[in-house]
């Protein structure tokens, strides 16, 4: 068999065995769930994002991409409440924000209606190139900018294909974030309104994987357990946060979209 063909099905191979042993191993394959989250909790913590992204990635290595989107409900959920405070700017924001969200849920469910949950295996690497290409042209120190008077208008279409992009690959981000660092929000401000826009996906999400895939149990016990990793991560990594100046975040914040991104697209090159 030639070396190119040999290396995929030894890849194949060895992720057989690797599912078989953590098949046998019932308290292995909860610890290492619960790593996952605990990592991707870090990392949304100092970014304010990536929990589905870095979660889903690595859960895939052990079950489908459907179930490893309905364990991130419930983690996915509460952290992203937790990142919509302060409460007490809240609705002043969801006033400038809901006619995205309102697109949000209209792609999100109507995709997942229309194609399935988690369809298309191109998806993934389609995401994650346009995750490198977006930080790498912020890190070269080019800005978007979205005039006030055009927010009515590009809200609704960026919460669309955010949806789609969801139904599609259980991932938020896409053009969720960029639209929303366009706004020119302080890092606090964004932090907060990635919070909102993230909730909303993570709750059409779960009406999604309902109605597309009937397939993938919602495993709520499960789920609900790993919201202690997720947390604990999410605030070891706000920690982090809260001790960088201006710069150093927003560096954080396109190196951790970049990583993601990389990260995304060598999955599926390297399957």
């Amino acid at each position: 068999m030639p070396a190119g063909r040999r290396r995929p099905v030894l890849r194949r191979i060895g992720a057989m065995a690797l599912s078989q042993s953590l098949a046998q191993s019932p308290f292995v394959l909860p610890a290492l769930v619960a790593g996952v989250f605990l990592l991707a909790g870090l990392v949304k913590g100092v970014v304010g994002m990536g929990l589905p992204t870095v979660a889903l990635g690595l859960l895939a290595l052990w079950m489908a991409p459907a179930e490893a989107a309905a364990l991130l409900i419930v983690p996915s959920l509460a952290t992203n409440l937790w990142q919509m405070q302060p409460w007490g700017r809240l609705l002043p924001m969801l006033r400038r924000l809901w006619p995205m969200q309102l697109g949000v849920v209209a792609g999100t469910v109507g995709g997942a209606w229309c194609f399935g949950a988690l369809a298309g295996a191109w998806a993934p690497v389609a995401l994650g190139l346009a995750l490198v290409a977006y930080a790498l042209w912020s890190l070269a120190g080019l800005r978007l900018a979205v005039a006030p008077g055009a927010e009515p208008v590009l809200g609704p279409l960026v919460g669309g294909i955010t949806g789609l992009v969801t139904a599609a690959t259980g991932v938020f981000v896409l053009p969720a974030v960029p639209y929303l660092q366009a706004l020119r929000w302080s890092s606090d401000e964004l932090i907060q309104a990635m919070g909102i826009s993230f909730t909303v996906s993570t709750l059409a999400l779960a009406i999604g994987l309902r109605l597309g895939d009937g397939s993938a149990e919602m495993a709520w016990g499960l789920s609900l357990g790993m919201l202690v990793p997720a947390l604990a991560g999410m605030a070891l990594g706000a920690g982090l946060r809260r001790r960088l100046s201006p710069a150093v975040f927003r560096r954080c914040f396109l190196a951790g979209l970049l990583v993601l991104g990389a990260h995304m697209v060598l999955r599926e090159l390297l399957r």
